[in-house]
């Protein structure tokens, strides 16, 4: 099963943390003090795999300690989604639902420990439709006036006929009817019925046909919620992916001492940091296929075996001195299976590792291409030791115990060098083949920038509370709250700046979905083979007018060459535009593109370069509430963001401030996996002649 989405409420910081999208790999991006980990933590105790009890004291928001100390079972504090995948139908014979409702389920946990389950998709009916039931005894009862009576069931013929009409006169004058309303209306039919019917009746059975048809709705709008089902919310639970949070990964000495290390591998009480260096010891032996206890025994002299103070024979001599060379060889193979696969992850030097036991003591000596001198991993970079220590700990584990579990990485990688945080990175997404991965950083080297739509910023709101928000560009309402936004710029600039080191191309876009739209456009027509781009193209977002004029002047490179600028053609778009080509583009004009030229009509945004269908749908499944969806009254050939905010206005709905940036992931996520054969000739055809106009 995999994690959708969660939602933090009431604990610790977080009152509310709002829906927080999950994927493979999620960064929840924010300084010290926004709350993040104050987002893990609870997500670690729905289901934790190590530990992970609530703590009144310190879970509890001590605005409500009080509130939720006299009543835990009232107060959830974490709510989380999951496909169901293998197990929806388990969960729907056991739940009595439809495979399609149980095939996203629901789990929430209250301070108290206790569980709910729901199935979002899972419609609970309540009521029923009284035309249904009208027109099925109506249906009836024409049935049975034309029907062939049997001589002895004229009279029943006509009784039936007349009784049930009668029934569906009864029926209360409302569009719905109750629960109590079908039970009345199935007793009234079941009268009708004699109690002991021709066996032959051709009458009869159509209206026990009409009687069971009633059951059935009646037993369907009186179903209990499938989470009060019995063993649905035991089968869930059990079910569901449990958390591993980290925070410490124990980072190993450079000499260890076996006795101890054979002693805590099988100890359980102690304490935090010894248990971190414990497990990580216990992962390096393990991923190395080494036994701490036979390291330790290969390497005992005589008088550690005997104790005597005689000399040993040729024979005992022979036998240490062979136990010796085993552990000599064990450890030189080890080290060379470490150095081999630590080097596919670690790029920051050429490492060699090697294990050398001396005794009771075991030591790990370390040295690289630019230091061909041994020393020990305690004297090398406090990065080296952690990423070694780190990379052991959730390989291993991934594969092991943890295999299965979502991994919440609190603060990753601090100690490490900007491009080793690079490099963890890229670690995460292998780890994300076998394990889903949350992490909170503040650090831009974390944050992937051709990924942004896996970046979720954390802030602390106005009224001093935790929030999340996919919306990158979200204002945090302070300047001194702005941390977030940074470290996602930093991030952006960075690449940008890469780009421009290797050679790449950047085109000025307007904002974030503008970004998020071109990319996948360029993505989808690579792989197709449709545009063959001379140098990569990167869609750095400008923010404005001003900024679009600084952002232009710095991407002009060494070349002093103008970048490439997309504008919409609504009124900021026109005002840009402009502005641009009175001043910094005077000698370039042509460099400032106009969506409206490639989609053929006036006001034209980005949006407007893809298929409608494929927006509308994305948009109806972010908006559910709505009686007619905006797939079915979207036109083509008119702007699509206002056709957007038309529908919204007629359907009472509120759109969410940053909903273009919210649709642009969605859209681009769809678009990717769709793929380019999808597309038809014409779109394929704008966004090639688009491309091309890059490239000119």
């Amino acid at each position: 099963m995999k994690l959708l989405k969660f939602r933090v409420i009431n604990f610790r910081s977080v009152a509310d943390s709002g829906w927080v999208e999950a994927d493979n790999v999620a960064a929840l991006i924010g300084v010290n003090e926004s709350g993040k980990t104050n987002l893990l933590l609870p997500l670690w105790k729905l289901k934790p795999a190590l530990d992970g009890e609530i703590q009144p004291t310190s879970d509890y928001p001590k605005t409500m300690f009080g509130e939720i100390r006299a009543n835990p079972g009232e107060h959830d504090f974490i709510q989380a989604d999951f496909s169901s995948e293998a197990f929806a139908g388990q969960f729907a014979k056991k739940a009595g639902i439809s495979e399609e409702a149980a095939s996203v389920v629901r789990v929430t946990r209250y301070f108290d420990g206790s569980y709910w389950v729901e199935f979002p998709k899972y419609e609970q009916r309540r009521f029923t439709d009284r035309n249904w039931l009208a027109d099925k005894i109506e249906a009836c009862a024409k049935s049975i006036e034309a029907g062939q009576a049997l001589k002895q069931e004229v009279d029943l013929q006509a009784q039936f006929t007349s009784g049930l009409r009668k029934a569906a006169t009864q029926l209360p004058n409302n569009d719905t009817l109750s629960e109590a309303d079908l039970d009345a209306a199935k007793k009234a039919v079941d009268a009708l019925i004699p109690e002991e019917p021709a066996k032959t009746s051709a009458i009869v059975p159509l209206i026990n046909q009409l009687s069971d048809n009633i059951r059935d709705e009646l037993r369907s709008v009186s179903a209990p919620e499938p989470g009060d089902v019995e063993g649905v919310v035991d089968a869930v639970v059990s079910a569901i992916p449990s958390f591993v949070y980290y925070s410490n990964y124990g980072n190993l000495d450079s000499e260890i001492y076996l006795p101890h290390v054979v002693e805590n591998l099988k100890r359980e009480d102690l304490g935090a940091k010894e248990a971190a260096k414990a497990r990580t010891l216990r992962v390096l032996f393990s991923f190395v296929k080494l036994e701490a206890e036979e390291i330790l025994e290969l390497g005992q002299d005589f008088k550690d075996i005997h104790g005597q103070n005689r000399e040993p024979s040729s024979e005992e001599i022979t036998e240490i001195a062979e136990k010796k060379r085993t552990r000599s060889i064990l450890l030189q193979s080890a080290s060379a299976n470490l150095t081999t696969k630590f080097r596919d992850w670690w790029k920051q030097g050429d490492y060699q590792f090697r294990f050398e036991a001396d005794g009771n003591h075991f030591r790990i000596w370390v040295k690289d291409d630019r230091r061909p001198t041994e020393v020990e991993l305690e004297n090398r970079s406090t990065g080296l030791q952690w990423f070694l220590s780190f990379y052991l700990v959730f390989l291993v584990e991934s594969l092991g115990q943890h295999r299965r579990s979502i991994l919440l990485l609190d603060e990753p990688g601090m100690s490490l060098h900007p491009l080793a945080q690079r490099d963890l990175s890229a670690f995460f997404e292998s780890l994300s083949d076998t394990n889903q991965i949350i992490y909170t950083s503040h650090s831009p080297f974390l944050v992937d920038a051709d990924r942004l739509e896996r970046a979720r910023k954390v802030y602390v709101a106005s009224d001093g509370t935790t929030k999340a928000t996919p919306n990158l560009r979200h204002s945090e309402g302070r300047d001194e709250q702005a941390g977030a936004a940074y470290a996602v710029h930093s991030a952006l600039n960075l690449s940008v700046a890469e780009s421009l080191l290797l050679g790449c191309k950047p085109v000025l876009v307007e904002g974030a979905s503008d970004q998020h739209y071109l990319t996948a456009i360029k993505a989808l027509l690579v792989s197709g083979g449709k545009i063959k781009p001379p140098r990569e193209l990167v869609f750095p977002p400008s923010g404005g007018t001003k900024t679009a004029r600084v952002v232009a002047s710095i991407l002009t490179g060494r070349d002093e060459v103008l970048p490439f600028m997309l504008l919409d053609d609504d009124g900021p778009g026109r005002q840009m535009r402009k502005t641009l080509s009175d001043s910094l583009y005077q000698q370039s004009p042509e460099k400032v593109l106009n969506v409206a030229d490639h989609v053929g009509y006036e006001n034209a945004e980005i949006e407007d370069l893809l298929p409608f269908e494929l927006l509308a749908n994305e948009m109806d499944r972010m908006e559910r509430e709505p009686d007619t969806r905006l797939a079915d009254v979207v036109v083509e050939g008119k702007p699509f963001v206002g056709q957007v905010e038309h529908w919204a206005a007629q359907q009472g709905v509120q759109l969410n401030p940053h909903w273009k940036v919210e649709l642009a992931t969605r859209v681009k996520q769809r678009a990717l996996s769709k793929g380019i054969s999808s597309f038809d000739d014409k779109t394929v055809q704008k966004w090639v002649d688009l491309f091309n106009q890059f490239s000119s």
